[in-house]
């Protein structure tokens, strides 16, 4: 029995309770609404189904099925985000499409189950009367029926010549011509019987007539049964054409697991017709996995979901069967079979969907962000700790190590995921235009203003994120007036004097030290503490090579894809050269060496080695040795902060190397927190 949670009680969700409780295969768990009073949740209540006003509140439990009858979007992603492996999601438009078919799909199995009844009547109960009569005339067989409608006693007709019974009986005359005679009307004057007979001459297998046999009924038997035989022809002809026209692949096998029925649909998968399956094994169809059919009679339990390939074009399916049971006999069993590649093309459409939607919002999760090192794992750890809050976040680490693509991913970790993530580069907006765009103005507040003013970016971000890319390149003006921002959550657009109340948060980003800007003074000190409040240090490329081969194989995967090549792979040789230089442009320059590589290897390699990769990425050189060997002399006009800054690198320096890169024992050693030890690993460029 499946499990089921109904997500929505308005008239989907209670018309789909409504049908899925009739049913036995269906175990209806709970049913969610935050509005209590909703029709759905009225008749969950009444039926004593269990129900809830927040769905998200019962998804510990092992649920087979979740319909979302909402038709909100927004819950639909939601609830997939958050589901079971093993659960299945329908959406409410399929809910609804999946209880029609359900609903057609009983009332098939009805009619097929009434249709056999009455053919296995017919055919196993015989009640027609029958007489048999050997070459000579004599009765040999009289059976039952034949006692029944004449009213006489097998045993005073058994030996008897058959005309001493009945003297106007055609069967001598049978057997003389060997010609069969049907329907013939026969009235018994001493009996006053009228009945309809058969007669049909027996013939061996050396075509010599042996005998003959009658079977006959009351005439007013036959013309009952005339009429019930019209009823059936008319159900089975409508049974027919019902599962002849479905677009689902049906076929269906006796309780013996010989094949009764295919409808073209099932031939147009499979590509089997109906000479190559009725009347032949349930396993004739298949090419790789167990005949589902044949599980089912040996257990009269349903099977769903199951993958085989079938026909000899070995075509990929999922198979869901179900035993035929009338009156607790099993009759057979009834399969629909469903094209993966057409799941798969559904499921291809779904995703393309699902990427333009994902352009509109934060593009990227936390899944997208490769690498396992522990340079990339603690800022991962503090950045999924910063999703639960709402804290501004400062993103802070050299350009191309990937300081956007985690404020992508803290802002869809975070409860505003499904608000407007707004994305802004203060260094690539004019001073002049950055304030307007930021904070919106008023109608007039400067020459070719828009009338009715605009709404800034602050303002597009309302209840969302607000991404501030290169905030160090902010102008001084602009600062004052971000500070506020974060102070007093509102704004006052340029050119006008009300305040706009904002609930907005701020992830930052920067590449430059904004200590060293503040002594400078390009930055202010009260926004620095301010954006401070969640610093997160993303350690360059050079400080975590263990990474490499990980994001090499993602990159290689990205750029299959954009350059529509099938590279397969890269070697251990290829990984170490790439391990072997330094990475200025860290993650971004990795991905523009590989691209340049794979541009230039023939379409026949599908394997990077190491002579794929350019020269100059190489490995230490003498330069870089005998740069790393020169000790650092003292500069005379530097000021102390600028010298014991100097001496702590040096002192963290030779604590990392000598503690072998593990920058846990590092912290241990020096007596600060690891968190401590990576801000200052950034803060002096270590």
């Amino acid at each position: 029995m499946q499990k089921v949670m109904i997500v929505g009680g308005g008239k989907g969700g209670s018309a789909v309770l409504e049908l899925m409780s009739e049913s036995e295969a269906f175990y209806i768990d709970c049913m969610a609404d935050t509005n209590e009073a909703a029709e759905g949740i009225l008749a969950a209540k009444a039926r004593n189904v269990r129900t809830v006003t927040s769905w998200s509140s019962v998804m510990d439990r092992e649920l087979d099925i979740i319909i979302d009858t909402t038709g909100d979007p927004t819950v639909f992603e939601e609830i997939k985000m958050k589901m079971g492996k093993q659960t299945i999601l329908i959406p409410g438009s399929v809910a609804h499409i999946l209880a029609n078919l359900f609903e057609e799909k009983n009332k098939l199995i009805n009619k097929l189950e009434n249709v056999s009844a009455n053919r296995n009547l017919i055919l196993n109960a015989i009640t027609e009367g029958m007489l048999v009569i050997d070459r000579e005339g004599y009765v040999t067989i009289f059976n039952n029926s034949a006692e029944r409608i004449t009213n006489t006693k097998r045993g005073a007709v058994i030996g008897k010549y058959i005309l001493e019974i009945i003297p106007s009986s055609g069967l001598l005359r049978v057997m003389e011509t060997g010609e069969p005679e049907e329907n013939q009307y026969v009235s018994i004057r001493e009996t006053g019987i009228e009945f309809i007979t058969s007669r049909i001459p027996l013939v061996s297998s050396e075509n010599e007539i042996i005998g003959a046999f009658s079977l006959f009924k009351e005439r007013t038997e036959v013309v009952e049964l005339a009429e019930q035989i019209t009823d059936l022809k008319e159900v089975q002809t409508m049974l027919e054409a019902i599962i002849q026209s479905s677009d689902e692949a049906i076929s269906v096998v006796d309780d013996r697991g010989y094949g009764l029925l295919i409808n073209p649909a099932y031939s147009r998968i499979t590509g089997l017709t109906k000479n190559e399956v009725i009347g032949k094994p349930a396993a004739i169809d298949i090419y790789e996995g167990e005949s589902m059919h044949m599980k089912v009679l040996k257990t009269k339990k349903p099977v769903r979901g199951v993958n085989m390939r079938v026909g000899p074009k070995h075509k990929e399916v999922i198979v869901n069967v179900a035993p035929i049971i009338v009156e607790g006999a099993l009759k057979g069993s009834v399969g629909v079979i469903h094209d993966v590649s057409e799941i798969q093309s559904l499921t291809h459409e779904l995703n393309r969907a699902r990427q333009i939607i994902r352009t509109l919002q934060a593009k990227y999760s936390f899944d997208d962000i490769i690498g396992t090192s522990e340079e990339m794992m603690l800022p991962i750890e503090q950045a999924k700790l910063s999703a639960s809050t709402p804290a501004t976040v400062l993103l802070r680490g050299e350009s191309g190590t990937g300081k956007e693509l985690f404020a992508h991913a803290i802002h869809n970790e975070s409860e505003r995921k499904f608000n407007k993530f707004v994305r802004v580069n203060c260094a690539a907006i004019s001073e002049s235009l950055l304030e307007s765009e930021l904070f919106g103005y008023e109608e007039g507040a400067f020459t070719g203003a828009r009338r009715g003013g605009k709404t800034g970016l602050f303002e597009e971000a309302n209840h969302g994120s607000i991404f501030l890319d290169e905030i160090g390149e902010l102008p001084a003006s602009i600062q004052a007036k971000l500070l506020r921002v974060l102070q007093e959550q509102e704004l006052i657009r340029v050119g006008g004097t009300n305040s706009i109340p904002i609930d907005v948060r701020v992830i930052a980003a920067t590449n430059i030290n904004l200590e060293q800007a503040i002594r400078k003074g390009n930055f202010r000190e009260d926004l620095y503490f301010r954006l401070n409040r969640m610093p997160i240090f993303i350690a360059p490329l050079r400080k975590r090579k263990g990474d490499i081969k990980e994001l090499a194989e993602h990159l290689i995967h990205k750029i299959n894809q954009e350059y529509g090549r099938s590279i397969e792979g890269i070697t251990v040789e290829a990984i170490k050269k790439l391990q072997g230089y330094d990475w200025p442009g860290n993650v971004r320059e990795l991905e523009n060496i590989l691209g340049r590589t794979i541009i230039f290897m023939k379409l026949t390699e599908t394997i990077i080695d190491i002579q794929h990769i350019p020269d100059f990425i190489e490995d230490n050189t003498p330069l870089k040795q005998e740069k790393a060997a020169r000790p650092e002399a003292y500069v005379s006009g530097k000021t102390l902060m600028e010298i014991i800054d100097r001496h702590e690198a040096k002192v963290i320096q030779e604590a990392i190397h000598m503690y072998k890169g593990n920058k846990t024992l590092t912290a241990k050693a020096l007596g600060i927190s690891v968190r401590n030890l990576y801000y200052k690993m950034e803060k002096l460029e270590v």
